[in-house]
């Protein structure tokens, strides 16, 4: 790991990654001040959430094609747009423009997530790939995880209008990230277009798959952090308890992601992902039945096992798709961010009907029929057959 951590390109994009992901983060603690001013339901709130994350899903495609043929020189760039809009949230006037900037600023983080695998798979070396992949993706999980803590100390302080000092981290770290890749973007889009040579048929059925897997696992993910603080501030706890619990549940994926690539490179990347399936069906009882102070406990495990496998997804559509590893990209992240982002809409449409707990409590049902689908993915001796065409850039861009 220590070895990763020396390669000061790959720590910038770990910095990048895990300041755009911290907006998302303070997303849902911004629900409850939300649903107050603008009068809000469960279901009405959870757009906010829709229109930032559907737009970042269904933009990510398009950027990766972006990146596949031009490169990713501006990765920095749509970081400090989305740390500038988001940093506006907290002023407008009414709803429908609260929604229209939550989609501006989504268009950042659309932007960003292809442009930073792409240059992080140029980074890594194949044998190393899962790893390296899972503790870029950690960073942005740890970034989520910080998310609630920075949103309800700043909206303490200073109340909605705290979104404005939002703007602080995303530049400085944008301007930075700008500085330090100006060569590795270029390098990155050589290789991309190396690859683009390659006329090997994309296998449709095995890449709808990872897809599948992703687009539920984000689903599951997404729904639970976004509903923690509401419910838990249902239940009469403030948010000096529902802002560490759901800190606790994206920090548990952080450790669950970079265990779950160590173990990926030694026994498969399928392996991992069904067992991790099986064991979030326990999980998600136990936290949906048992709310209270041991939920710290359940919600470790739901961390540990729902979120971990999303580089392993990534690293497989990367490899099934290696001739357009950006558009790759785009499509297994964005594909995931729309279904959960439209996933939280409907569970509090459900919450709305029956309640958060049994809302929540349905996510049963569908890792049930994920591990269905799960079982259809192919192996490593099966994925063996879709060889790297581009070679390790480590050398080229490793400082």
């Amino acid at each position: 790991m220590w070895d990763f951590l020396r390669n000061g390109k790959l720590v910038t994009l770990m910095l990048g990654h895990l300041t755009v992901d911290s907006y998302v983060g303070v997303i849902p603690v911004l629900y409850p001040l939300l649903i107050g001013r603008f009068r809000l339901t469960l279901a009405t709130v959870g757009l906010v959430s829709l229109a930032y994350s559907g737009m970042a899903a269904i933009s990510q495609p398009l950027f990766g094609v972006i990146a596949d043929r031009f490169g990713t020189r501006l990765t920095g760039v749509a970081l400090a747009w989305t740390a500038l809009t988001f940093a506006l949230v907290g002023f407008v006037p009414s709803f429908p423009l609260l929604l229209v900037l939550a989609c501006a600023s989504g268009l950042g983080s659309g932007a960003f997530h292809p442009f930073g695998a792409l240059d992080v798979r140029a980074l890594l070396p194949a044998w190393r790939r899962s790893f390296g992949m899972s503790i870029y993706v950690t960073a942005g999980t740890v970034g989520v995880a910080l998310g609630p803590l920075i949103g309800i100390g700043v909206l303490a302080l200073f109340g909605i209008h705290g979104t404005g000092l939002l703007v602080i981290p995303g530049v400085v770290t944008g301007a930075y990230l700008l500085w330090r890749m100006r060569r590795g973007g270029r390098l990155a889009a050589t290789a991309a277009r190396a690859a683009a040579a390659s006329t090997r048929a994309v296998p449709v059925f095995a890449l709808a798959m990872v897809i599948g897997v992703m687009m539920s696992r984000s689903w599951t993910v997404s729904v639970f952090q976004a509903f923690t603080p509401t419910w838990y501030r249902q239940l009469g706890y403030g948010p000096e308890f529902y802002g560490p619990l759901a800190t606790t549940l994206v920090l548990a994926s952080a450790v669950g992601t970079v265990g779950c690539g160590s173990l990926a490179d030694r026994y498969g990347r399928r392996t991992v992902i069904l067992v991790t399936l099986v064991l979030s069906i326990p999980a998600i009882l136990l936290y949906t039945m048992f709310p209270g102070p041991w939920a710290f406990g359940s919600a470790m495990l739901i961390g540990v096992l729902a979120a971990s496998t999303a580089p392993l997804m990534l690293l497989m559509a990367q490899q099934l798709m290696a001739s357009r590893a950006g558009l790759a990209s785009g499509l297994v992240m964005g594909l995931g961010f729309v279904t959960g982002a439209v996933g939280i809409p409907i569970n509090g449409a459900i919450a709305d009907a029956v309640g958060l707990q049994k809302s929540l409590m349905t996510h049963v049902v569908l890792v049930l029929a994920t591990i269905v689908i799960a079982w259809f993915l192919p192996t490593e001796t099966e994925m063996e057959r879709y060889s790297e065409v581009v070679p390790s850039a480590t050398p080229a861009i490793a400082n």
